[in-house]
């Protein structure tokens, strides 16, 4: 499973960006889906989940302002942002749970992660 991110970049305070994640492999494997998140000097943060389902959580911090969502056609996650606050500058990473093959056999867990892509938000 591979994925890309894409969409970040500088916005004002108040403003809105929509990210989105595609993937690429074995996609129709891919279970429980996300986008976390590391600002400068920080670790990084869980920001939002998606199961395959539909069902999300999310950090309290961002509660009632982002919203994420999954195509699951084509398998693509989203994270629409909105009343972006400086605080929420950081880089971008979309993370997937799905099975990996080793050539020690198959593990039904695996965190695959993207490339990131930051987000500034300016005051």
């Amino acid at each position: 499973v591979q994925l890309q991110a894409s969409g970040g970049g500088l916005v004002q305070a108040g403003g809105s960006l929509r990210l989105s994640c595609a993937t690429s492999g074995s996609i129709f494997s891919i279970n429980d889906m996300g986008w976390y998140r590391q600002a400068p000097g920080k670790e990084r943060e869980l920001v939002a989940t998606i199961t395959r389902r539909g069902s999300t959580t999310y950090a309290d911090s961002v509660k009632g302002r982002f919203t994420i969502s999954r195509d699951n056609t084509n398998v693509v996650l989203y994270l629409y942002m909105n009343s972006l606050k400086p605080e929420d500058t950081a880089v971008y990473y979309c993370n997937a749970d799905a099975p990996q093959t080793t050539r020690w056999g198959t593990f039904p867990h695996h965190a695959y992660w993207g490339q990131g892509t930051l987000v500034t938000v300016s005051s």
